[in-house]
C-alpha cells in the first residue's frame, strides 16, 4: 500500500459517509447469518444426538464389560473380586475408552452379580400366583455416593469374606422395599451351591440420588423390581416378583457361594456433553473398535482374556445418522439457495459502487493509475468498512447462537468480508482494464452473447443436469450415502440442485428477454402517446449486467418455491399420518362397551360436526383360530366418515345387512390381506362373546378410520349379536375441537385422542424441529435478500430515471404519465423474472420430487409414515413470491415517481447529461 491510500481512504469516507455505513450494515448483517448458521446446525444435530441417546437409555447405550470368576485357587478368586482389583481395572478400562467416545467416571461403575436369579423360599414375599420371588444379588462399588439412605443404614462386611460365609448383610431401593413388603431387618435366605442356604440381612432402605443415571438405570432392577411372566398359553400367564439385594462391594466372595454363577462387570457410561454430531463417524468407529477391535484388545488386556462388551450404542448412532442423512441435504438446499442470493447482492452492491463512480475512476485510469493501484485504492477503502463490519457480525452470531463450533463460523463470515471487499475492485478492474472516456453501449435488445459466455453456460448446464439426475436417481439421502459419506462432495451437488436449476433459468431468460422487447416495440410504436413507446425502450437499454438481479429473483424465487413445498409438504405428512392414526379428527375409546348416554354427551361437545359410532371387537378369530380386528359400523355414518377423511371411501350400500332370514352372509370391507386370504367366498367369524357370523368379502380396502393396521374387517354391526354391537368407540369430526371437553364428557372410563395432538408428537427430535426453524430462516433471508437485490438493481438507475423524468416534465409530462412510465419500465424486468421464478419453481418441484423423501424431517420414524411423503407443489409458494416481487417494483416505482416530482426538476437538470 503506497502513501497515497490512507489519505485516499480518510476522503472517501468523508465524502461518502452514508455509502460506506450502509456497505458495513449490509456486511454485519450477511456475516452474521452465516456465521450463525453452522452453529444453529451444530446446536439441533447435537442436540438431536442427545435426545436420541436420552431415549435409548442407558440400559442400550452403556457399555457392560463382563467377565466369569477366574478359575484360580480360591484366596487369589476372593481377590479378584474385591474392590481394588476391580476398581484398578476400570481405571484402565477408562482409559482405553478411544476419541472422540469420552466415558464419565461418575456414572460408570463395577462390581460383581449373579448371572442368574435365585428363587427363595421365604413365604412373606408376595408371590402373585403362586410362584416364589427371585432374587438377584449384586456388590456394586459406591453405594453410599449414589444413594441416600431412607430407614437403617448402609450395609457393611465385617471381617474377611469368602464362599462359605453364611450370613451377610444388604439393601434394597425404596420401590423394592415397597413391592416386595422389604423392611429393615428383614432376612432372606438364599439358596447356596450346596449346605445351607445363604442368609442375607436387611439393614437399609436407599433411594437412588440419579435415579436416571447411567450407576441405576443401566440395571434397571437396582432400582426397580419386575413382575415377570412365565411364557404361558393361559389368557393369564402366571407371575412372579424378581429384586436385586445390594451387598457391600466388600462382601462380593460371598456370592461364590451361592448358585447363581457370580460374573464380574464394569460399565462405563459415556459422558451425554461430549456426544458431538459432527463426530458421528469417529463414535461409530470407537464403538466398534471397543466391541469388536483395538479397544476390545486393550479392555482384555485390562481386565480378563474372555471378556466381553455390549452395548447398543452403535445402534441409535445408526438410527441417528440414517435420521440424519434424510434432514441435512434437505437443509442444506435452502442454506445454497440463501447464499447464492446473499453472494449476488454483495456482488450487486460492489457494482452499484462501481457504476455510481464510473467517471471518477475513468478519469483516475486517464491520469495514469495503473490497474493495481486502482485495485489496491479501492480494497483499502472497502476493506477499512467491511473487516470492522465482519467481525461485528461475527460477534453477534457467536452470541446470539451458544453453542457449536466456532471453526466454522469464522470461516463464514471471512468469505463473506472477503466477497464484500473484493466485489468493487474486481468490478472495477473488468470496466476499466482499458482506458477510455466512453465505454460502448449495453443495451439488452443489442448486445449479443460472447462464445466464451456460451461455453460457461453449456458449462453450467450439464452441471445441474447432472445434480438433477443424481438427486432423482438416489435421493437427498442416497446421494450422500453413494457418496461415501454425509457432507460429501455429491451430497453437495444434490444440494445445489434448485440453485442450478435456478441460474440456468435465469441464463436462459437473460437470453430470451430481448426477443418480446423488440416484437412489442412494433405495435408500441404506433399507438397514440409517447409513454408506452418510451417505457420499453427504456427497458430494453437496460445494461447486460442486470443478469445478476434477475439471478437473485430466480433463485429466492426458486428456493422459497423448494422450501415452502418441503415445509408444505412436512405438515401434510404429519396431518396425514395423524389422520391415519387416529382415524377421524378426534376418536373416544373405551376399554368395554361405552355407556348408553356418552354418545349423545360427546356429540354435544362444542366443534362436533359429525359423531360415527363404532362397535371393536379384537378378540374375534377366523376359522384357522387367526385373530382379526372386527368393527361394526352404521354403514351410510361410516360411509360417509371414509368419504370425508379419504381413508378407504366405498358406497355405504355394499356393507347393508341382507334381509332377516335370506341365510345370506353378511358383507364386510376387508383389508387386502385378509381378502388374499378368503377371497370372496363365505367363511365363519368367531365373535368375542362366543357368537359366530357368516362373511363374505364385499369391498377391499388398504386403509380404514375405525381399524389401525393390516388385518381388519368392517361389517353392519345390525348383523351382529347384542352384546357386540354396543358401541365401544366414537369417531369424530369437526373443526376446533376441545380436547379438554371431550374428556370432561367422556368420563374417565374412556380415553380421547385427537388429531392434533397427535400431530404434536411427532415433532420427536430436537434434530426434525430444529431443521424446520433452520429451513425456515434460510428461506426467509433468501427473500430477504432477493427484496434487497430488486433495490439495489432498481437504486442502480434511480439517478438516470430521475433525470429523464425531469427533462419530460420540461416537455409536458404529467405527473401521472411519469409514474405510469416508471411502472411500465420496471414492469417488463419484473414480470420475467415473477413468472420465470413461477415457472422454475414449478420445474423444480416437478423435476426432483422423486428424489425427495419427507419422511425423515416429518415423522419420528417410517413406521407411521403412511407413505407418499414424495415433494409436491405448494401453489402459495410459488404465486405469493412472484406477486410480491410484482407489487414491491410497481410499489418502487411509483414512490420514486412521487419523490421526484416533490423535490423538483432543478438539481436533475443542473447535474448534466447522466448516462
Amino acid at each position: 500500500m503506497n502513501a497515497v491510500t490512507p489519505a485516499w481512504v480518510r476522503i472517501r469516507l468523508r465524502t461518502a459517509p452514508g455509502a460506506a455505513a450502509a456497505l458495513a450494515l449490509l456486511v454485519a448483517l450477511t456475516a452474521c447469518l452465516a456465521a450463525a448458521f453452522p452453529r444453529a446446525l451444530d446446536r439441533y444435530e447435537n442436540a438431536g444426538l442427545a435426545r436420541a441417546v436420552d431415549r435409548a437409555g442407558p440400559p442400550r447405550t452403556t457399555f457392560t464389560m463382563s467377565a466369569p470368576v477366574p478359575a484360580v485357587p480360591d484366596r487369589q478368586r476372593e481377590q479378584a473380586l474385591l474392590p481394588p482389583a476391580l476398581g484398578r481395572q476400570l481405571t484402565k478400562v477408562l482409559d482405553a475408552v478411544p476419541r472422540p467416545l469420552v466415558a464419565d467416571p461418575g456414572q460408570s461403575s463395577y462390581g460383581v452379580a449373579n448371572a442368574t436369579d435365585l428363587a427363595v423360599p421365604d413365604r412373606w414375599i408376595p408371590r402373585p400366583s403362586g410362584l416364589p420371588a427371585k432374587m438377584r444379588l449384586v456388590a456394586p462399588n459406591g453405594l453410599a455416593e449414589h444413594s441416600s439412605v431412607r430407614e437403617g443404614r448402609l450395609p457393611r462386611a465385617t471381617g474377611r469374606v469368602t464362599a462359605s460365609t453364611s450370613e451377610v448383610e444388604a439393601a434394597v431401593s425404596a420401590a423394592t422395599a415397597r413391592s416386595l413388603h422389604v423392611r429393615v431387618g428383614s432376612v432372606i435366605h438364599v439358596p447356596a451351591m450346596s449346605g445351607p442356604p445363604l442368609v442375607v440381612r436387611v439393614t437399609g432402605v436407599l433411594t437412588p440420588r440419579e435415579p436416571d443415571g447411567a450407576y441405576w438405570s443401566t440395571m434397571p432392577l437396582l432400582r426397580t423390581p419386575a413382575l415377570v411372566e412365565v411364557p404361558s398359553d393361559s389368557p393369564e400367564p402366571p407371575k412372579y416378583w424378581l429384586g436385586a439385594l445390594l451387598l457391600p462391594s466388600e462382601a462380593a466372595p460371598a456370592l461364590m457361594g451361592t448358585a447363581g454363577t457370580p460374573w464380574r462387570y464394569w460399565r462405563v457410561a459415556p459422558a451425554p456433553r461430549s456426544l458431538h454430531a459432527h463426530d458421528l463417524e469417529g463414535l461409530k468407529s470407537a464403538v466398534a473398535s471397543l466391541k469388536s477391535g483395538p479397544g476390545l484388545v486393550r479392555v482384555r488386556a485390562a481386565t480378563d482374556p474372555v471378556a466381553q462388551v455390549g452395548t447398543e450404542l452403535d445402534d441409535v448412532l445408526l438410527s441417528y445418522g440414517r435420521l440424519s442423512s434424510g434432514i441435512t441435504p434437505l437443509v442444506a438446499v435452502a442454506a445454497f439457495g440463501s447464499a447464492t442470493v446473499a453472494a449476488v447482492v454483495l456482488l450487486m452492491a460492489g457494482g452499484l459502487a462501481a457504476d455510481r463512480r464510473r467517471l471518477e475512476l475513468t478519469l483516475l485510469r486517464a491520469r495514469g493509475v495503473s490497474l493495481p493501484g486502482l485495485a489496491g485504492r479501492l480494497l483499502a477503502e472497502t476493506a477499512v468498512v467491511a473487516v470492522p463490519a465482519g467481525a461485528l457480525g461475527l460477534g453477534a452470531a457467536l452470541l446470539a447462537v451458544p453453542g457449536g463450533r466456532p471453526g466454522h463460523s469464522v470461516l463464514a463470515a471471512a468469505v463473506v468480508t472477503a466477497v464484500a471487499c473484493a466485489a468493487l475492485p474486481v468490478r472495477a478492474l473488468i470496466a476499466h482494464r482499458v482506458v477510455r472516456v466512453h465505454g460502448p453501449r449495453e443495451d439488452t435488445v443489442s448486445v449479443r452473447p460472447s462464445q466464451r459466455r456460451t461455453v460457461a453456460e453449456l458449462t453450467l448446464l450439464v452441471i445441474a443436469a447432472a445434480a438433477v439426475e443424481a438427486l432423482r436417481r438416489y435421493g437427498v439421502a442416497g446421494a450422500a450415502e453413494n457418496d461415501g459419506a454425509p457432507g460429501g462432495s455429491g451430497d453437495q451437488l444434490v444440494s445445489l440442485a434448485p440453485v442450478l436449476v435456478g441460474v440456468i433459468a435465469a441464463l436462459v431468460l437473460v437470453r430470451l428477454y430481448p426477443w418480446p422487447l423488440r416484437w412489442l416495440m412494433r405495435p408500441m410504436g404506433r399507438l397514440r402517446g409517447a409513454v408506452g413507446h418510451l417505457s420499453l425502450a427504456r427497458a430494453g437499454r437496460t445494461s447486460v449486467p442486470a443478469v445478476l438481479p434477475l439471478l437473485a429473483l430466480l433463485t429466492a424465487l426458486t428456493t422459497a418455491a423448494f422450501g415452502g413445498s418441503v415445509l408444505a409438504g412436512v405438515a401434510g405428512a404429519r396431518d396425514q399420518a395423524a389422520l391415519l392414526a387416529v382415524g377421524a379428527d378426534a376418536r373416544v375409546d373405551g376399554a368395554e362397551a361405552l355407556p348408553d348416554g356418552l354418545p349423545d354427551r360427546v356429540r354435544r361437545t362444542p366443534g362436533v360436526r359429525g359423531l360415527t359410532e363404532v362397535s371393536m371387537d379384537y378378540q374375534a378369530r377366523t376359522g384357522t383360530n387367526a385373530r382379526i380386528s372386527v368393527a361394526g359400523v352404521d354403514p351410510a355414518d361410516y360411509a360417509s366418515l371414509a368419504r370425508r377423511t379419504g381413508l378407504g371411501a366405498f358406497p355405504g350400500e355394499q356393507l347393508r345387512r341382507p334381509a332377516a332370514g335370506s341365510g345370506t352372509p353378511l358383507p364386510a370391507l376387508a383389508s387386502p390381506s385378509v381378502a388374499e386370504k378368503y377371497g370372496t367366498r363365505p367363511f365363519t367369524v368367531q365373535l368375542g362373546d362366543g357368537t359366530e357370523v357368516n362373511i363374505r368379502i364385499a369391498v377391499v380396502r388398504d386403509r380404514t378410520p375405525a381399524v389401525i393396521g393390516t388385518n381388519f374387517l368392517v361389517v353392519d354391526r345390525a348383523g351382529l349379536s347384542r352384546g357386540v354391537a354396543r358401541a365401544s368407540a366414537l369417531l369424530l369430526t369437526g373443526d376446533h375441537l376441545d380436547a379438554g371437553a371431550l374428556r370432561r364428557a367422556a368420563g374417565a372410563d374412556a380415553s380421547v385422542t385427537t388429531r392434533a395432538g397427535e400431530r404434536g408428537d411427532y415433532v420427536d427430535s430436537p434434530l426434525q424441529s430444529g431443521a424446520e426453524r433452520v429451513y425456515t430462516v434460510a428461506v426467509a433471508a433468501g427473500a430477504g435478500y432477493a427484496v434487497l437485490a430488486l433495490l439495489l438493481a432498481l437504486l442502480r438507475t434511480a439517478p438516470e430515471r430521475a433525470a429523464l423524468l425531469a427533462r419530460l416534465r420540461t416537455m409536458g409530462l404529467t405527473r401521472a404519465q411519469g409514474r405510469r412510465l416508471l411502472v411500465l419500465e420496471s414492469l417488463p424486468q419484473s414480470l420475467l423474472a415473477a413468472a420465470g421464478g413461477t415457472l422454475t419453481g414449478w420445474a423444480t418441484v416437478l423435476l426432483l420430487s422423486p428424489g425427495v423423501d419427507l419422511t425423515a424431517i416429518a415423522l419420528p420414524s417410517p413406521a407411521v409414515s403412511a407413505g407418499g411423503n414424495e415433494l409436491r407443489t405448494d401453489p402459495l409458494s410459488l404465486a405469493l413470491p412472484a406477486a410480491a416481487v410484482l407489487l414491491l417494483t410497481v410499489g418502487i416505482a411509483v414512490g420514486q415517481a412521487w419523490w421526484t416530482g416533490r423535490r423538483g426538476s432543478v438539481r436533475e437538470l443542473r447535474a448534466g447529461d447522466a448516462r
